[in-house]
């Protein structure tokens, strides 16, 4: 089974409240990241090693949790980031905004932990769930592409049908075939070709 998805960033400029997260997260097993203002936030999860989770309070200074959300979505379409507001406001066309903007979920403060923390569960479910088809996506272009390269045009020997590889071997074209692929075959006779050795008296 896939080990859980841990890495989080917490983005708020109130140090209390940070320090309180950060702890929580820890309690719970996560490797968290820590950002004082959302432009600091938006660098980190614009990175190439950017957390899988982000915690972002609406309000921070330079850029606001919204504006972080809208960033994200713009300029990070994978691996996908989970992105969950903490905030005060609790007007369902404000929490329809955030929403809007690329957040996947809110918590209103002050937040109760347990609920938190169920919350980030949900998203832990999810970032897995996307990187797992992610990974089933890449196996498929990569099976087509072994299809195709199939398809393309191989050297055969007319009389015992072994193909030249890209090594310039000729090798038994079953052997090419799983090689290549992965694919095993059974070996039966066609009908024709039952035939065809009946009349001659080689079966």
């Amino acid at each position: 089974m896939n080990s859980p998805i841990t890495r989080i960033l917490v983005a708020e400029d109130h140090q209390v409240s940070r320090h309180l997260l950060e702890r929580n997260l820890q309690n719970w097993g996560f490797d968290v990241v820590t950002a004082q203002d959302g432009e600091v936030a938006a660098e980190i999860l614009d990175g190439a090693d950017s957390p899988s989770i982000a915690i972002l309070d609406w309000m921070m200074p330079r850029m606001d949790g919204v504006e972080v959300c809208r960033r994200v979505r713009q300029k990070h379409a994978a691996p996908y980031i989970y992105l969950l507001l903490l905030t005060a406001k609790s007007q369902k066309d404000e929490i329809a905004a955030g929403l809007d903007a690329g957040a996947d979920d809110y918590v209103i403060k002050p937040f109760d932990p347990e609920e938190l923390r169920a919350r980030l569960k949900v998203g832990q479910r999810v970032v897995q769930l996307e990187r797992t088809l992610e990974k089933q996506v890449k196996d498929l272009q990569t099976a087509l592409n072994d299809v195709k390269k199939l398809k393309s045009l191989l050297p055969i020997c007319m009389y015992c049908k072994s193909v030249r590889d890209d090594g310039d071997y000729w090798r038994q074209i079953d052997e090419y075939i799983y090689t290549e692929t992965g694919t095993d075959f059974s070996h039966g006779i066609c009908p024709a070709c039952m035939e065809r050795m009946h009349k001659e008296g080689l079966i």
